[in-house]
């Protein structure tokens, strides 16, 4: 039977998410016998992170004695706590906003998907290379080609590129937006102060408006100071996305928020946030709950020692990790600054067609005979990993939109000596597959 007319959109094939698409292949292996140390997913409950009783306890008192936490919120969420948000905002400086400035989503993912959506059609949005797929697959989507990138230098800390942002920009008019990520997934790079100001220039100069992803902006560590989009964007106009998912960490609550800059700046700007809102009220409201606990979780005067606390754990498995990681010849590895992840790179020729790792059974090995024949090059080792191994990590040329070969892993794992394990794991692992052919 044929459909009267095309039924599909033409970006449909622009979706991709390869951090989840993996866990296919692995719970078919897991099914062998093998055990799986999944390292594929930000989660940090499902890695195993404890919330601390102290935040469950106040979403359980809010449960119990707030009837109005079962109800809908307004569309742009509850204003109390977009004002706790704008005042917290404000005080650090930079362009002041109001509570009628932010909107809540049911997550980040709602927002990115509302974002890209309602730009116009022809209006693309540059993002960094390595790519979080999310952003770059939605975006992509939007405009029905693949998604137009910036590259983040390998051999400078995973900075920006600028000499290559500004050539993009010039060589594809109509790119209208900025995207930045910071901190980085899936590099942990956090963005200077000044290469921020660089790129809001470049904003400036050639009319854009930007986009930037703060999701990880308090899981910064080793000494390194995060700054916001607003502390430095001046008059251009803006859109930073917060949310929980990651700090408290609560990835179920679905709770995330935009902040617009500068809507008084530009009417084309400002048209273009109302349509964001508009198409947010079509789905009423965003998750009650968690907006009703967001105030009450951060201002209490354990939050940020326990932020600090978490930050010194993942500081001290990066430092870890890249001790390990980065003498293992053929590999170029950063520390992660921020975030809870950490990009391993394989440097230029040492990834060769024929190379493989021994799988941990005969099942598994068929199992992912069929994704090595036409997978890139980084991909055929993260499928080796996981069946000679049982490690889960993702690919960056698929998972992350990038030309670039090499692996994500996360600094989640909770208890050290297991987390150390996994990373001499693979670090033989990379040995033994560089050198099997």
């Amino acid at each position: 039977m044929r459909m009267r007319n095309n039924i599909v959109h033409p970006g449909a094939d622009e979706l991709k998410y390869e951090i989840r698409k993996i866990v296919e292949v692995g719970e078919n292996i897991e099914k062998t016998g093998i055990k799986i140390i999944w390292d594929n997913i930000g989660d940090p409950v499902a890695k195993g992170e404890i919330v601390p009783n102290w935040i469950k306890e106040i979403v359980a008192d809010t449960v119990i004695n707030d009837n109005s936490s079962y109800g809908y919120s307004p569309t742009k969420g509850l204003f109390v706590t977009r004002e706790y948000i704008a005042h917290e905002r404000n005080i650090e400086g930079g362009v002041q906003i109001t509570p009628d400035d932010i909107l809540f989503f049911n997550g980040l993912g709602d927002s990115i998907s509302t974002i890209y959506n309602n730009l116009h059609e022809s209006a693309r949005v540059i993002g960094p290379n390595p790519a979080y797929s999310t952003h770059s697959s939605a975006e992509a989507a939007h405009s029905g080609s693949s998604h137009i990138t910036y590259r983040l230098d390998p051999k400078n800390n995973w900075y920006p590129d600028i000499d290559d942002l500004k050539d993009q920009i010039e060589r594809h008019p109509n790119i209208t937006g900025i995207l930045l990520i910071n901190p980085d997934n899936p590099t942990g790079m956090v963005l200077p102060q000044n290469i921020l100001r660089q790129i809001v220039e470049i904003a400036l100069q050639n009319d854009l408006f930007i986009v930037s992803d703060e999701i990880y902006s308090n899981l910064c560590y080793g000494g390194v100071t995060h700054s916001k989009l607003a502390s430095v964007i001046e008059n251009v106009p803006g859109i930073a996305m917060r949310g929980i998912s990651k700090e408290f960490p609560w990835p179920g609550a679905r709770c995330g928020w935009v902040e617009f800059y500068n809507r008084d700046k530009n009417a084309q700007f400002a048209r273009y946030a109302k349509s964001i809102i508009d198409a947010k009220m079509l789905q009423v409201c965003s998750t009650t709950l968690p907006q009703k606990v967001l105030p009450k979780v951060m201002s209490d005067l354990r939050y940020y020692p326990y932020l600090n606390k978490r930050n010194a754990a993942f500081w001290e498995k990066s430092q870890f990790a890249h001790s390990i990681l980065s003498k293992v010849p053929g590999l170029l590895v950063h520390k992660s600054y921020g975030a809870f992840y950490m990009t391993i790179l394989f440097e230029k020729g040492a990834l060769r067609e024929g190379q493989f790792l021994k799988p941990a059974n005969k099942l598994a090995g068929e199992i992912i005979k069929p994704f090595l024949e036409s997978s890139s090059l980084d991909k055929c080792f993260v499928y080796n990993l996981l069946a000679s191994r049982g490690i889960c990590v993702v690919p960056l040329s698929s998972g992350f939109n990038s030309d670039l070969l090499g692996f994500r892993i996360t600094l989640l794992e909770p208890d050290m000596t297991s987390f150390k394990n996994t990373i001499h794991i693979i670090a033989e692992s990379v040995k033994d597959y560089l050198n099997s052919k």
